[in-house]
This record gives C-alpha cells, structure tokens and sequence, in this order.
C-alpha cells in the first residue's frame, strides 16, 4: 500500500512547494484499467505557476511522475483540474472565424 501512494504524496510535495496557497492543493488519485490517475486541483491564482511558461512547470512534474509510475509498474498520468471561477475559457470551444476576426481587431 505505502508504493501505491508514492506518487500521490511525491506529486502533493512538489506542487506544494510550487504553489502560494498549499493548503489548498488537493491531489486524487484513482485506478482503473488504463493505470493511474493523478488529478490536481490548486487555487486558481496558482494556476500560473503550477502550469509555468508555455507548460514547462506542469510538463516537467509529469514526466518525473511517468518516471515513479515505471519504477512501480504503473502507468502515470497527471490531470491538472481548471478551477471553480477561472477566467480562461475552455479548451475545447469552438470558435468560429467572426470570434477569430474581432480577436485580431482588437
């Protein structure tokens, strides 16, 4: 059980250490025929520095996560959680090419 959560607790550490608010890190953890499942939530003024500049932050805490994961036999993945209240938009909307346009005229 205590390998199991290695990765958990390693992943709590850093991003606590990252992080201005660590009390409010919330690391699950969860398993299923795919591997493991490790999601991060953090206030949303952290998200930031828990991503850094163009994702090397959160790029680099996965790949040392892939890396506990291998040495346990387990598949690793890392889910970063959008907070309640964020101002960006969701991935995953389509915009259309008059959104686009008055992006660009601004």
């Amino acid at each position: 059980m205590a390998n199991e959560q290695q990765d958990k607790e390693f992943v709590e550490f850093v991003v606590k250490a990252i992080v201005n608010h660590p009390d409010e890190v919330r690391v699950d953890r969860t398993v299923d025929e795919m591997g493991v499942l490790l999601s991060v939530k953090v206030n949303k003024e952290d998200m930031g520095l828990l991503i850094g500049r163009q994702g090397s932050t959160a790029r680099a805490i996965r790949t040392l996560t892939r890396i506990i994961g291998v040495r346990h036999n387990a598949r690793v993945n890392l889910r970063i959680e959008e907070p309640e209240g964020s101002e960006r938009p969701p991935m995953n909307m389509p915009k259309n090419v008059e959104d686009v346009v008055g992006e660009l005229n601004v």
